[in-house]
């Protein structure tokens, strides 16, 4: 029986008996195996947790509360909940729509997946004063003190200390954020940035720069991920690989994402 069973599935067999006999083997390699180090950068999503005051609050109420229900003579409890935010809500990136008018400007389930996976650097902007707009000069001089460079394609994060010195709950948080000059964003599009990110829920400080770095970022191509959190964890630490995929949701202006930074060593 064995050898008609070869006959007629040579590969199946063969195919069978490497997967037995190399089992051990990718046990042991999994349980050997190195994880890479990953660093949370997001922001929690919670009821009323903070939000651009141009957008709905963040709604979050229970809907199931583990009521039973009955099937036959088994009794099963279920919880979930009822959510309601926008699409700019907690750690998320803006989609080309949000802020290019022009037809055709790509929402964010339209946005090549690729984007949010990618090589990245983080620069330290601590010391910038509060609601001050960060020049070209400082840009140039924290990537000095980093040690690296922007590569094209790389996703730039900016440490401001804004959660550090501004708590969420604090009024001042929607509004006294620094940010980025304009010449600081075609700086960054310059070197090839696709994406940078910010602690705060814009780009720039509030008003018409606030306007003005979102306007280049659509005539330049490029776009910016607005609430990360616990981006002092990554300054100074070198280049990284940063992971944030958005939530596929069509036709949207934006997307929720979880922001990670992966270390490979």
């Amino acid at each position: 029986m064995a050898a008609s069973l070869r006959t007629l599935f040579p590969r199946g067999i063969q195919a069978a008996g490497r997967a037995s006999s190399s089992l051990p083997q990718r046990r042991a390699l999994a349980t050997t195996t190195t994880k890479p180090k990953i660093i949370d950068l997001s922001r929690e999503i919670y009821h009323r947790s903070p939000a651009h005051p141009f957008h709905p609050p963040v709604c979050i109420t229970p809907w199931d509360t583990h009521q039973p229900m009955k099937a036959g003579n088994t009794i099963f409890r279920t919880a979930s909940y009822a959510i309601s935010f926008s699409d700019h809500a907690g750690t998320h990136v803006d989609a080309p729509k949000h802020f290019d008018p022009t037809p055709g400007a790509l929402s964010i389930d339209e946005m090549p997946i690729e984007d949010f996976y990618t090589s990245a650097i983080c620069l330290d902007l601590s010391h910038v004063e509060l609601k001050a707009a960060i020049s070209v000069v400082e840009m140039e001089e924290a990537m000095a003190k980093s040690g690296e460079e922007i590569r094209a394609g790389d996703t730039v994060l900016l440490y401001m200390a804004y959660n550090k010195r501004v708590s969420f709950d604090d009024p001042r948080w929607q509004h006294d954020f620094p940010g980025l000059s304009l010449e600081a964003v075609h700086w960054l599009a310059d070197k090839g940035c696709k994406i940078f990110g910010v602690e705060a829920i814009s780009p720039a400080p509030e008003g018409e720069l606030n306007f003005q770095a979102h306007n280049a970022c659509g005539e330049r191509g490029i776009t910016h991920i607005e609430g990360l959190d616990n981006v002092e964890a990554v300054v100074g630490k070198g280049r990284f690989r940063f992971i944030g995929f958005p939530l596929k949701l069509k036709g949207c202006t934006g997307g929720p994402m979880r922001a990670v930074a992966v270390f490979e060593k």
